[in-house]
């Protein structure tokens, strides 16, 4: 509990450190705070970067509806199982083959298994295929913030959601955060036409 407390204590002091000394430098340029959490927003999010996640989630709509059919399967044979098994509780005098009940359960067992490695699958195909749609967006998104720093004479561009996930984020001024104003600069700007970095 010290450790976390001394690391604590050393992140706090290293923060107010690196704000005095970047205080006294001499200043060639504003620095900004972009919330990249915004650019998910339905409504007022980045195009692109919304439209790249719609279009890897339709793409796996028909797995995710095989996956459902067979949960439901599942579901289904699960509620059988347990009627069956009342059934022989509360009627014993009405036989109930106990293959019957072996033969549902390791079906059960088996479309467990099924399903488990489909997900798994699954995932790992989404998770790829999201990455190929969404990298060359991202890299462009990126672009575009260089061209948007360079004309606003922002020296420093930090991302506010990164911040504030980390509890670094004391104090804000609203001028700082231009998300919404680079939200609309890269929405007005056709794909792919950020230049390159001087």
């Amino acid at each position: 509990m010290k450790l976390i407390k001394f690391l604590a204590f050393n992140f706090i002091f290293a923060s107010i450190f690196a704000v005095a000394v970047m205080a006294q430098a001499p200043q060639t340029g504003k620095i900004a705070v972009i919330n990249t959490k915004a650019f998910e927003a339905d409504k007022t999010g980045i195009q692109r970067y919304i439209n790249g996640f719609l279009s890897v989630d339709k793409e796996f709509e028909p797995v995710n509806n095989e996956l459902r059919n067979l949960v439901t399967k599942r579901d289904n044979l699960e509620k059988e199982i347990r009627a069956l098994q009342e059934q022989a509780q509360k009627n014993p005098n009405v036989p109930i083959k106990p293959e019957t009940i072996n033969a549902k359960a390791d079906e059960y067992e088996r479309l467990g298994r099924e399903i488990k490695y489909k997900q798994e699958d699954a995932k790992a195909r989404y998770d790829r295929r999201q990455q190929d749609v969404l990298n060359p967006i991202l890299a462009d998104i990126g672009k575009a913030m260089d061209e948007f720093a360079n004309q606003k004479g922002y020296s420093v561009i930090l991302d506010g959601s990164k911040l504030d996930q980390a509890g670094v984020i004391l104090a804000l001024s609203k001028t700082a955060d231009v998300t919404d104003e680079f939200i609309k600069f890269y929405n007005a700007r056709p794909a792919g036409t950020a230049t390159t970095k001087p």
